[in-house]
């Protein structure tokens, strides 16, 4: 499975940014896709996922701020970040995780994303 993310970029505080992530490949009919961010000096964390059921789940600091959405036929994820924060500055990576005997991950390199203050 390949992962592409693209989207990222500088964006002032309050405003809105999209990112995409295609995925290709052998995917499972059963599968989780969405986004987790790391930010210097943190550990990489979960933003959004979206299950091929429609199920979300979103973390709590960007809960109501981001919407998390996908193309199922397409194989695409996206992450619609309004109201961005300088907090939410950082390298945002594209997640696709199944379950085959045991959970496994496939990530997308990386976009950064900068929100000035």
């Amino acid at each position: 499975v390949q992962l592409q993310a693209s989207g990222g970029g500088l964006v002032p505080a309050g405003g809105s940014l999209r990112l995409s992530c295609a995925a290709s490949g052998s995917i499972l009919p059963s599968n989780t896709m969405g986004w987790y961010r790391q930010a210097p000096s943190n550990e990489r964390e979960m933003v959004a996922t979206m299950h091929s059921s429609g199920l979300t789940n979103y973390a709590d600091s960007v809960e109501g701020r981001f919407i998390i959405s996908k193309d199922n036929a397409q194989k695409k994820v996206y992450l619609q970040m309004n109201g961005l924060k300088s907090e939410d500055t950082a390298i945002y990576y594209c997640n696709l995780h199944h379950f085959y005997g045991r959970r496994v991950d496939f990530w997308g390199q990386g976009t950064q994303v900068t929100v000035s203050s």
